[in-house]
């Protein structure tokens, strides 16, 4: 049986939807700032520090543990289907998660849809990266992390840094990614009773604004990375639900880059809700996850060393 605190997320987005079906005509800037309620359903994590910043001329918030090793950094791309989600809503996660790996966490506005389709996405991410790489960090001291469309993002942009030439990351972590701009995993419709978030409809909408219209792109991939060649591709660390419509987004990417030979885990933990890991400070079962992400991260850097 679902404990109250699980429940949370889930009324969460139960809420969002009711008011988005009463509001049809909602504009986009009523949809974001609903989207950045996202924060609710975390709790402050303990001994993190905020600060806002610009780099490479994106504006970003520095969420950074006390004491932590401030020679690492984890770049993260936040979630919301592309269009929605913001540095804002993600603050909070990204500083459990930055507790958990002991090191300061960028979370960055890159430009989002329908303003700025696909690749500007990774473009951004990749600017970011860029200037970190510029301004003392070391490739193997940063880890890419992001969820859901921002899991893409994450993904995507250690291709196209492989692409450029670019040292690659330590590793790279996705929540809850959304991957396939086709739709076309089968818990697309065996979830749909138990995901509270996502229906087909709004994935439709949210890959048309992604692809600008194009979708000849939706095997691109930069966009859908369940098509990349995992080649090189740096240890890789993916959770998901096991009642999210995103699940079989996720298995997939572990299938794929397990053929390729990468060094990658999945966490699929049963009862949860899109991008659980927003629960963080609520629920123990997040904390349990966050602890295996850390144990996960730490025999990494063990064998690096």
């Amino acid at each position: 049986m679902k404990t109250k605190k699980v429940d949370f997320l889930r009324d969460l987005y139960l809420d969002w939807n009711e008011r988005m079906a009463a509001n049809p005509n909602m504009s986009l800037s009523d949809l974001r700032s609903l989207f950045d309620e996202w924060e609710k359903a975390t709790l402050e994590p303990e001994n993190v520090t905020y600060t806002s910043d610009g780099i490479a001329g994106i504006n970003s918030i520095w969420a950074i543990p006390i004491n932590c090793d401030k020679s690492k950094v984890m770049i993260f791309t936040h979630g919301g289907g592309f269009a929605v989600g913001s540095s804002s809503s993600h603050r909070k996660l990204a500083g459990h998660v930055a507790n958990a790996l002991n090191m300061p966490a960028l979370v960055i506005d890159y430009r989002r849809t329908p303003e700025h389709p696909f690749p500007a996405q990774v473009e951004d991410t990749t600017e970011v990266y860029k200037a970190l790489l510029s301004s003392g960090f070391k490739a193997k001291d940063i880890v890419m992390i992001g969820d859901s469309a921002g899991g893409n993002i994450a993904v995507a942009s250690v291709l196209k840094f492989r692409d450029l030439g670019l040292e690659l990351p330590s590793c790279v972590i996705a929540f809850s990614p959304w991957l396939d701009m086709e739709l076309s995993g089968s818990t697309i419709e065996s979830n749909a009773d138990t995901d509270a978030l996502i229906s087909p409809p709004i994935m439709k909408v949210m890959t048309g604004m992604f692809l600008g219209g194009d979708l000849s792109k939706a095997r691109d991939p930069l966009a859908n990375p369940l098509y990349a060649d995992f080649r090189d591709f740096p240890p890789l660390y993916i959770n998901a639900s096991g009642d999210e419509v995103l699940l079989d987004d996720a298995r997939r990417l572990y299938s794929r880059a397990k053929e390729y030979g990468v060094n990658v885990t999945l966490s699929v933990v049963d009862h949860m809700q899109h991008v659980f890991p927003f629960l963080a400070g609520r629920e123990p079962e997040v904390d349990k996850e966050l602890n295996r992400l850390s144990n996960w991260y730490e025999n990494l850097s063990n064998i690096e060393e």
